[in-house]
């Protein structure tokens, strides 16, 4: 079947080449962005989705170096963690998972040089020596996979070319933070191969302080280290090869304590927990008597210093090959950054192979007697195949061939001080996926483009599970179980292009996520699963327009999802253990509307601004006994805006650059209870940056401020009532600090 799509493809293609080789998009001009939204080189204002890209050197003026900066600096796009090291949970539009357990597969999937990156625990690693992030807002799962009815995170880093260059930067600031990181590339063979090595070393002393030892926690100690090779063996064959490690051994996550259990009646509120004046009035505890009386979020009395060690080998491997009918094989090369000439398809091949070792040594609990402490080991072994084939004139066959298989071990451990118990829940996943896919984009007139794309994917998972207790003498019980998930997801697009500034299109997605089962802490084997998969039907419209010679941008969207079988993790208490609950909910209703604009007013000047206004909530969705029907999603702002101005002014050689960026968010919940306690008020942060290029932009140095205002950055709110607490995990306060960069190109 797959090649009868691709023939047809094929044929369509020869048979429109003449009426459209005249009427292709426009080439990209200098300032447009070109992304790969729709796995084809295209500029940014031409793709018929809901996109925002950052480019290499935005990223650099931003300090965006992980994962979780990327939050709340895209509409729509919220990232917490409960780990300082790993497990980045990824909201877009309300779409994503409040699972921490390893074993659990993001709603948003993230793509690195075409790859996917299978396990959230190896989602932190790839942010350096980076060439662009593109965020794809709404599901992906034609495209882009499975797994993605969030969206997907498309990363590039920095590839290899004809030219040697050589760039390095030195970033110092508050608690002694030190950021090295650089590269160099170099033709070995021109217009044959070249390769770069690039490499990242980070560390400070952590903002976290313990009030027993007058030690620092949350600190940073990490190291990467990636090769990539680029091989051009003939003008429509490229293959390009990565190969990175990486190690992680900074502080272990220590969480600020907000205990629970009100010990006067003054302090007692109606649901027998302490009221939110009395959190640090002395007059509430934990289960073992411990009293937080401190209002300062960034220090607590941790009786256990660990470690996140995570440590990761990987490799990714592209082939493209480009036929041309009628053209000889060699020929002028098509650049990267432009669209592919028509009449032609072209076949990618990736490959990747992932190694990943994760052990956490975490304290869960602050005070001189802690009752938790908690060690889970994991490790992830990924190899994943994906072929595409497709036409780059804008006539798209693609499939992938399988199988994929991905291992996770997560062998998990709970303490319960003062004889309360010793739990561990060590599980094993092994998960074989297959898919074939394929979307076909075809001008119905030079302006009105159709588009129609459709997959089926499966996943077969085998799943072993062992409760136990006392140091693993005593088996609770025992969970083994085979089961294949299969779903179809697909698009369907309609695109008028009424200039080569303006468009509007409108589309319907089908996005799903594969069900599983559940690999994080359960008193009896039903609570396991099988869960199924969830399913979203996306609508939207939108337009993107470019006025004034390209000098403001203005593009607006607007999308309705019905979200079904939503996979949704929950907490509740069961006698003294607050038990782990993953399920599905019945239904959810999202809609709202984002906008993005860009402007150049003078020469000099850039202004950018986007706001997403959401709604998000449960339908019909009850579980143990608990009505959530109404009760909005996790990390779903009703409101969220972005804004950012940049000014550059040439002196001599060299340019003056200062820039300010501004994000808000109104209030999130953390949990799907919607309790007060459990969410946080709206927030709003500003950064600043001030640098002077010379020698021709050849060296930079620059004063930078995060957070200037020292807002708390609350990310997320872990509740354990049944052992009095919960655990409020605190980022960053303000930091301020000196980078140093230089480059050779």
């Amino acid at each position: 079947m797959h090649h009868s799509v691709v023939l047809a493809a094929l044929a369509m293609s020869a048979e429109a080449h003449a009426q459209q080789a005249a009427d292709q998009p426009p080439a990209p001009a200098d300032g447009d962005i070109v992304v790969t939204a729709q796995r084809r080189s295209e500029r940014l204002q031409d793709v018929p989705i809901a996109v925002t890209a950052i480019t290499g050197d935005d990223l650099r003026e931003r300090r965006i170096a992980d994962v979780l900066d990327l939050s709340g600096r895209v509409p729509g796009l919220q990232i917490r963690s409960a780990d300082n090291g790993a497990n980045p949970r990824i909201f877009i539009r309300g779409v994503g998972l409040n699972d921490f357990n390893p074993a659990t597969a993001s709603a948003v999937g993230i793509y690195v040089n075409g790859v996917y990156v299978a396990s959230t625990l190896a989602q932190r690693d790839a942010f350096f020596d980076l060439g662009q992030v593109e965020v794809l807002r709404g599901p992906q799962g034609t495209l882009y996979g499975r797994n993605t009815t969030g969206g997907a995170i498309n990363v590039t880093t920095r590839q290899p070319g004809n030219t040697p260059e050589a760039d390095l930067s030195l970033d110092y600031g508050r608690f002694n933070a030190v950021t090295l990181q650089g590269g160099i590339s170099a033709p070995v063979a021109t217009d044959l191969l070249a390769v770069r090595i690039a490499g990242l070393y980070q560390r400070d002393d952590g903002y976290m302080r313990d009030t027993l030892t007058g030690n620092r926690g949350n600190n940073v100690d990490r190291w990467a280290l990636r090769s990539s090779a680029h091989f051009t063996p003939s003008s429509t064959i490229t293959d390009d090869l990565t190969v990175n490690a990486s190690r992680s051994t900074g502080g272990s996550l220590q969480a600020n304590v907000r205990t629970l259990i009100p010990q006067t009646a003054a302090a007692t509120g109606a649901d027998g927990l302490c009221t939110p004046a009395f959190y640090t009035s002395g007059q509430c505890t934990n289960i073992l008597g411990y009293a937080n009386t401190s209002r300062n979020l960034y220090e607590g009395a941790y009786s256990f210093e660990g470690q996140d060690r995570v440590s990761l080998v990987g490799t990714g491997n592209t082939l493209s090959v480009e036929a041309r009918p009628g053209q000889p094989d060699r020929g002028d090369r098509v650049p990267a950054c432009q669209p592919q000439r028509p009449g032609g398809y072209r076949r990618q091949p990736g490959a990747g192979h992932r190694r990943l070792l994760y052990h956490p040594a975490e304290h869960v609990q602050p005070g001189a007697a802690p009752p938790v402490e908690r060690s889970r080991p994991a490790a992830l072994c990924r190899r994943r195949l994906l072929c595409t084939r497709s036409d780059p004139q804008r006539l798209v066959a693609r499939r992938a061939a399988g199988p994929a298989r991905s291992t996770a071990d997560n062998p998990s451990g709970v303490d319960l001080a003062a004889g309360i118990g010793d739990f561990a829940w060590p599980s094993r996943q092994v998960t074989n996926s297959y898919a074939g896919f394929g979307q076909v984009d075809f001008d119905l007139t030079p302006r009105l483009t159709l588009t129609g794309g459709l997959r089926y994917s499966a996943d077969r998972k085998r799943f072993d599970y062992r409760a136990e207790a006392a140091a693993g003498t005593i088996a609770l019980f025992t969970f083994a179980d085979t089961k294949t998930f299969g779903s179809w997801s697909g698009r369907a697009g309609l695109q008028y292009r009424f200039t080569d500034s303006a468009n509007v299109y409108a589309s319907y997605n089908r996005g799903t996520k594969s069900g599983g089962f559940f690999s994080g802490f359960a008193q009896d084997p039903s609570l396991i699963g099988p869960y199924k998969d969830e399913t979203v039907d996306a609508y939207e419209v939108g337009a993107k327009t470019q006025w004034l010679d390209r000098r403001l941008g203005l593009n607006l969207s607007a999308f309705y999802y019905d979200y079904s079988d939503l996979q949704v993790y929950t907490s509740v208490v069961q006698g003294l253990i607050t038990t782990q609950l993953f399920t599905n909910a019945s239904a959810a209703r999202i809609y709202g509307a984002e906008l993005e604009l860009t402007a150049r007013p003078v020469d000099g000047l850039n202004l950018s601004a986007s706001t997403s206004l959401l709604s998000a909530t449960y339908r019909d969705f009850i579980s143990q006994g608990a009505d959530y029907s109404g009760n909005r999603l996790p990390s779903a702002p009703k409101v969220s805006v972005q804004g950012s101005a940049e000014y550059r002014r040439p002196i001599g050689t060299g340019a003056v650059i200062a820039r300010a960026d501004v994000s808000y968010r109104s209030k999130v919940f953390f949990d799907t209870t919607n309790d007060a306690r459990l969410g946080d008020r709206a927030r709003a942060f500003v950064d600043g940056r001030v640098g002077w290029q010379f020698a021709k932009d050849r060296y930079e140095i620059a004063l930078w401020v995060r957070n200037i205002f020292d807002v708390p950055v609350i990310s997320d709110i872990t509740p354990l009532p049944a052992l009095g607490f919960d655990a409020v995990v605190v980022g960053r306060p303000r930091t301020w600090g000196l980078s140093l960069r230089a480059n050779y190109r």
